[in-house]
């Protein structure tokens, strides 16, 4: 009969707590920011539902060579590897807020011996020896979902911190193809400047050798001297800054400094047709966006406990075990001793200790909700720049293809002016060959545009930690 008491008991207790439960802590939903994501593009039809951040990082990457870094930073990078150390960390946070739902045990045994004055020993031995083995557990009923409060947001944060570590991957891949593609101009750069350094040098081999006949003046001599420097002393800076790329890309790579395999710039494909997609789709698809979600839910939990702290505990407390003084009567009934207790805990005088925890938890969530909707926001100014920036490297292609043609031919001209008439000078030639250095020069720049602009959409999309 008893029995069927407490069983009854119980059930009313859970019941009871499910109930209140539901009555003290709200269910989650997620945020509706005041502004949703939107963006601002240069062409309203290139907005498509299958967009570029659905690719794989290898499928909009298409160098052999750029994937084997790319793959070796995702291996190597000490990012990723404290990204990850933190996801180990978290699931054992989570284990450790699942466990709270299951009573604790712990047990003990012990051996005390004392010795006890003649008069209270009746003659007997003073010494007397008393063995003790005992199990005692503690369980916390959770009436007002304080524990499925605290579960919740530990899964919130285990996703968090994966969220966080695709998102230090897509910087990741981001990074290591910007300065892989930084390299490939750079490398156009010496070339170019290389090459120019030689036609200068081979000019003033031919205007000294005039000079010599007679046919110029030294003022010609000298400014081709000084131009073929001015151009070679560019070409140990170039030097310098691929170094310094090459050992920033090795950082990222989680190796020491040293040389960086790769193609030419010739080779890459940089036709892309890359499709932003729907807005919407920046809540499934870049990292960032899900963290800031994911720690809006955190901080949503985390007020639900505090709410719950403003009422009182039931735990229940039970303890049993043996103990005698002779080691043959251990285990039998004499020697059998236990105890069950269970009681609800309400803290009398700490309701502005309680007050201050709920206010602090709200502003958390306010502050978790603000951060998401500037998230957001960030997201969608990002993917419009990116847009914008890849449009105008774009346009700007066949507009500088007819320049270099036409300072081609214009250097071209003034040369043939210089050496086989007198109606010029070599200025003139400096100078459309300096018109031509600096048009070849931004055209590695457009092209650089252009490659920088498809790898920040990418990035701005949630591309790269597939």
């Amino acid at each position: 009969m008893k029995t069927l008491y407490y069983r009854t008991a119980l059930l009313i207790l859970v019941g009871l707590g499910s109930w209140s439960s539901c009555q003290i802590t709200r269910p989650y939903a997620e945020p509706q920011p005041a502004l949703g994501a939107i963006f601002r593009t240069p062409d309203t039809n290139t907005a498509d539902t299958l967009n570029a951040a659905t690719m794989k990082w290898n499928e909009v990457f298409t160098d052999t060579l750029l994937q084997d870094l790319i793959q070796e930073g995702i291996s190597n990078n000490l990012d990723i590897k404290i990204a990850l150390e933190r996801i180990v960390e978290a699931r054992a946070d989570l284990r450790l807020k699942k466990s709270a739902f299951y009573p604790s045990v712990s047990t003990g045994a012990g051996v005390k011996q004392s010795r006890l004055p003649l008069f209270q020993t009746f003659g007997d031995s003073r010494n007397s020896t008393q063995y003790d083995w005992g199990l005692d557990t503690n369980w916390e009923i959770d009436i007002w979902g304080k524990l499925r409060s605290a579960k919740r947001a530990a899964l919130a944060r285990l996703l968090a911190t994966d969220a966080t570590k695709r998102a230090v991957q897509t910087q990741l891949v981001a990074a290591i193809a910007t300065h892989y593609y930084d390299l490939l101009v750079l490398d156009q750069q010496l070339i170019l400047t290389d090459r120019t350094a030689k036609n200068r040098a081979e000019d003033a081999e031919t205007i000294e050798m005039l000079f010599e006949n007679a046919l110029l003046n030294g003022v010609a001599v000298v400014q081709s001297q000084a131009s073929y420097y001015e151009v070679a002393l560019d070409l140990p800076d170039i030097e310098q800054k691929i170094k310094e790329t090459e050992h920033s890309l090795c950082l990222l790579l989680g190796r020491n400094p040293s040389a960086i395999p790769r193609q030419t710039l010739e080779v890459q494909n940089i036709n892309y047709d890359l499709k932003p997609g729907i807005p919407a789709q920046l809540l499934a698809l870049r990292p960032d966006v899900q963290l800031a979600e994911l720690n809006f839910r955190t901080a949503f939990e985390e007020t639900n406990m505090a709410r719950t702290d403003f009422y009182p505990a039931l735990a229940i407390t039970a303890s049993g075990g043996f103990s005698s003084t002779t080691l043959d009567q251990w285990f039998n009934s004499a020697g059998l001793m236990g105890s069950v207790v269970g009681g609800l805990t309400q803290p009398l005088f700490n309701k502005g200790v309680n007050k201050a925890r709920l206010t602090t938890a709200q502003s958390r969530q306010k502050q978790a909700l603000h951060q998401f909707e500037k998230t957001l926001l960030t997201a969608s100014q990002e993917v419009s720049n990116a847009l914008f920036e890849l449009d105008t490297a774009t346009q700007k292609e066949e507009t500088r293809k007819k320049q270099l043609a036409a300072l081609t031919q214009a250097v071209a001209f003034n040369k043939e002016l210089f050496l086989h008439h007198q109606n010029t000078n070599y200025t003139d030639v400096l100078t459309a060959e300096q018109n031509l250095l600096q048009a070849a020069l931004k055209n590695l720049r457009d092209q650089s545009q252009k490659m920088q602009a498809t790898v920040k959409l990418y990035r701005a999309l949630g591309g790269g930690w597939q």
